[in-house]
């Protein structure tokens, strides 16, 4: 190591955030760069541990020392190869990912772990100022062709691993715009879509062919695909938003977070709207999607609740709070997490915290152990309020379940409410049926080791193959999938297998 006593002499300093008061009346990123000289300095915070756990803790199994001591010794075209190596976008999970391997850093079993995070965002944006972030279009082709369906991080990802193996790859999304929810899930402040538009430039030069505007399954038919190419890849993500079916869900007022996410994404890219910014001029497929200008939802001057206390719901926070909603309120079911680790949840698994996004820190509140029972409208079937009640977690046959405590119902009112409680899994819609794809006892399609479906020439990855989960498993899951997909074609692929020791497909949680 470059330091060896560097975690000795040098405390954690995280990424500086511009001002809420700032930052809240704009759409750009919240998080600001570490100056070089202090980004050298918490890279020589890596310890000489012996054993990494930060790979156990990364599904990429990005090689954390190796970059933290080039980083530290001013090797920074070193660096950016050492990461790209294992990572096709770490721009993405630099500013997305909650990172995992810091929860499994050697040095936060006893003070505070490695930046790793911030250290991988300052690499990758070193490396494309310096233009080190260049096309690589494959040496040789195969000939073989491939559609990916859904280009989010895993198809994304899938994509490029297949191109630069020699393949011709075809994408299909079936928005307006490639990104899946790279583009219209999440909010301008956490990911500035210019980010995502050089990388999209980037796989287009070396030849993937992009393919948005196509619903496959409505305006394709899946079946004419699979004769036409090779393999087929679905990762079309787990889509299906969980409900929340209780008296007065028939209101108006009421949306998945997936619907309003979106169109405040729009508005903050430009999309056209009228001049009091009310009116989305062109439809948003999937969303709404039966050709009509529909009415840009807003938490303008609203009292808005969120119900469901994740990433989702933190989004919606923040979304909420720059469209000047009048109040905001985030309700959890289940307790609030301890300040620091509990007994039952020792390093090096991830740590079940209390944390503040900077949604958080700029504004509304934030309520745990809060069960919503119903929803009241007014007299032109608006909702007007929730009916609430507090409840405690008690652990029955193994299962969390909640109870009711007595004497705490309470009325909030809100008249607009956004449910993020989570996802399903994949949609069971036209694409499933037309290739016949089975599904496994957790909703998500079924694939083998290599992510093979039950039907020949078919594979899964990302969300679709493991439910919802992190950004890093996505990508991790398309480069495993372009394995598959590789040596299925070809009878073996020196592509890269990340998720080939062992790691189960359950969800992060």
């Amino acid at each position: 190591m470059g330091k060896p006593t560097g975690f000795l002499e040098i405390p954690r300093m995280k990424a500086p955030r511009r001002p809420v008061e700032e930052r809240v009346r704009d759409w750009r990123e919240v998080e600001q760069p570490l100056p070089t000289d202090a980004l050298q300095k918490q890279a020589a915070r890596c310890m000489d541990c012996g054993i990494p756990f930060c790979h156990q803790g990364c599904p990429l199994g990005n090689v954390m020392p190796d970059f933290n001591d080039l980083v530290y010794r001013n090797r920074w075209d070193e660096a950016i190869e050492r990461l790209h190596a294992t990572n096709n976008f770490p721009e993405f999970t630099g500013r997305l990912c909650p990172a995992p391997c810091e929860a499994s850093c050697v040095l936060g079993a006893t003070a505070d772990p490695v930046t790793i995070k911030y250290i991988e965002h300052a690499i990758i944006e070193r490396a494309w100022q310096e233009g080190w972030v260049r096309p690589q279009p494959p040496a040789i082709e195969t000939g073989k062709r491939v559609a990916i369906i859904g280009s989010g991080p895993a198809g994304l990802a899938c994509a490029q691993q297949l191109r630069r193996a020699g393949h011709q790859v075809t994408l299909f999304e079936r928005a307006d715009r490639i990104g899946g929810l790279l583009r219209y899930g999440i909010p301008q402040f956490k990911l500035e879509k210019h980010v995502l538009d050089r990388r999209l430039a980037q796989l287009e030069a070396e030849g993937v062919e992009f393919r948005p505007g196509v619903n496959v399954g409505v305006e394709c038919d899946a079946a004419a695909l699979r004769r036409e190419y090779d393999a087929i890849v679905l990762a079309g993500g787990a889509t299906h938003a969980r409900d929340l079916n209780i008296p007065g869900r028939q209101l108006k007022g009421i949306y998945q977070a997936m619907h309003f996410l979106p169109m405040a994404n729009r508005f903050a890219i430009g999309d056209v709207v009228n001049e009091a910014g009310d009116i989305l001029v062109k439809p948003v497929p999937p969303y709404e999607g039966d050709g009509q200008p529909v009415a840009l939802l807003s938490a303008r001057g609203r009292k808005v609740v969120i119900i469901g206390g994740g990433d989702t719901g933190a989004d919606c926070l923040g979304t909420a709070l720059r469209q000047q909603c009048e109040s905001v309120a985030q309700f959890e079911i289940v307790p609030k997490p301890p300040e620091t680790r509990a007994p039952q949840n020792p390093w090096p698994q991830w740590s079940n915290i209390f944390r503040v996004s900077s949604a958080h820190e700029e504004g509304g509140i934030r309520e745990y152990q809060i069960s919503t029972q119903e929803f009241l409208g007014d007299a032109e079937g608006n909702v007007c309020a929730l009916r609430t009640v507090r409840v405690e977690m008690q652990m029955q046959a193994g299962r969390p379940t909640f109870v009711e405590i007595p004497g705490t119902e309470e009325i909030w009112e809100a008249d607009l409410v956004l449910l993020a409680m989570g996802f399903l899994g994949p949609e069971k819609g036209a694409v499933m049926e037309q290739l016949g794809v089975e599904f496994d006892e957790r909703g998500n399609v079924k694939s083998d080791e290599y992510r093979q479906t039950n039907v020949e020439g078919v594979f899964t990855a990302g969300d679709m193959a493991r439910g919802q989960s992190l950004i890093v498993w996505a990508i991790a899951e398309g480069r495993h999938c372009a394995h598959g997909v590789d040596r299925y074609l070809m009878g073996e692929s020196a592509l890269p297998r990340p998720l080939a020791h062992g790691q189960d497909k359950r969800p992060f949680t």
